[in-house]
């Protein structure tokens, strides 16, 4: 993957194409620790959009809802790697010990775990610096621009 990338959705059709392609291309990766994606964007921008894309692509039926309340959701998934998502949202959370609180370290000591978080930036001391970086914001024409990269996009 490389270092940074930009990609422009013009709907939601095309943004669930972007997220199918982006974790067919994310699950490729061999890892020894969960796999992390650090979901950064202003309310309303299709951070849970786009965990809900990734999640409908990956067979889970159920709805999947901003956590925001909860902090945190669990769910199955078939994926010969991969057994669960969580999806999680830190906007609640004053800092990284509420997080660790939640069980954050051996969540992400599963190589079994896809964790998608929505507001990083808000724990970032607790981020692996392998995570995916993705920041989603509005264009000036209507859309959506991702940034997508290894290290914190801006």
């Amino acid at each position: 993957m490389p270092q940074k990338t930009t990609i422009i959705s013009k709907n939601v059709k095309n943004t669930r194409q972007i997220a199918h392609i982006f974790i067919d291309t994310l699950l490729k990766y061999k890892n020894t620790k969960a796999l992390v994606v650090a979901l950064s964007g202003e309310l309303g921008a299709g951070k849970t959009f786009f965990t809900q894309a990734v999640a409908n692509y990956l067979g889970i039926k159920k709805k999947v809802n901003s956590p925001t309340f909860v902090i945190m959701k669990k769910y199955s998934i078939k994926h010969d790697r991969y057994k669960f998502l969580f999806h999680l949202d830190a906007y609640r959370l004053k800092n990284e010990k509420e997080l660790l609180h939640l069980g954050w370290d051996e969540i992400l000591n599963n190589k079994e775990h896809l964790i998608f978080i929505e507001w990083p930036e808000n724990v970032i001391k607790v981020i692996p610096k392998n995570s995916i970086f993705v920041k989603i914001s509005h264009t000036k024409e209507g859309h959506r621009a991702l940034k997508i990269g290894k290290t914190k996009v801006v």
